[in-house]
């Protein structure tokens, strides 16, 4: 995997998103305080928000670039997000939820078939309820589920873990161990807890005020 982001300009209302990396890990974890500008970081890969400037290619596919004015839509990126709220559908069932934006004609990948996603998610057995109905866990993994059947060629996580408490958090962490070993899908998963970077990621990028201030080790995370 090759994600570039270059020379990228976000102003926000206190200081400006401002990143030049290359990144080739499998998991990259977004590591830092709460207002540092992760979340907005991802917005602008997944093409949510337009930057200043900026140059974003996910391997040989050019997904902004400023200077050319080019800006492929979020729904043509292939990039599948799981936002901090999740985002499911309340009027919609777990299984209506799972197979929005669903591409089982695309043929790329057979891990992303409907069965072997729910299956490795364990959520099979829920397909019928409302999501209103789910516990906090198993809206995490429905919503983690309802972005693989995207067939997503990168996966974006904006701390998927910050609204469970410790005991779901220990359930939860072997299910994004699992679809990490299973797809090989690169990922940049955004934390502010230190245990989660050590456990899920390859490499760490440090932002402070919407700088990378370090980049180091997922085993020696910050």
């Amino acid at each position: 995997m090759r994600l570039l982001l270059k020379n990228i300009s976000l102003p926000l209302a206190e200081f400006a998103v401002e990143v030049d990396v290359e990144l080739h890990s499998q998991v990259t974890g977004i590591f830092g305080p709460s207002g540092a500008g992760k979340t907005s970081l991802l917005d602008l890969i997944a093409g949510l928000r337009r930057p200043s400037s900026a140059k974003i290619q996910l391997n040989d596919t050019v997904l902004t670039d400023t200077a050319s004015g080019l800006a492929v839509p979020p729904r043509l990126r292939e990039v599948g997000y799981v936002p901090q709220d999740l985002a499911l559908f309340p009027h919609l069932s777990v299984r209506q939820n799972l197979l929005y934006g669903h591409k089982p004609e695309s043929g790329r990948n057979p891990l992303f078939s409907f069965e072997h996603v729910t299956d490795l998610l364990e959520i099979k057995s829920l397909a019928g309820r409302s999501v209103t109905h789910l516990s906090g866990g198993e809206k995490q993994r429905v919503a983690l589920a309802r972005a693989l059947l995207a067939s997503p060629r990168l996966l974006l996580l904006d701390e998927p873990l910050a609204n469970l408490d410790t005991a779901l958090k220990d359930k939860i962490i072997p299910y994004l161990c699992r679809v990490r070993d299973e797809f090989r899908l690169p990922m940049l998963y955004v934390t502010h807890e230190r245990e989660e970077a050590q456990t899920l990621c390859d490499e760490i990028l440090v932002m402070t005020r919407g700088r990378v201030t370090a980049r180091v080790d997922g085993r020696a995370a910050p």
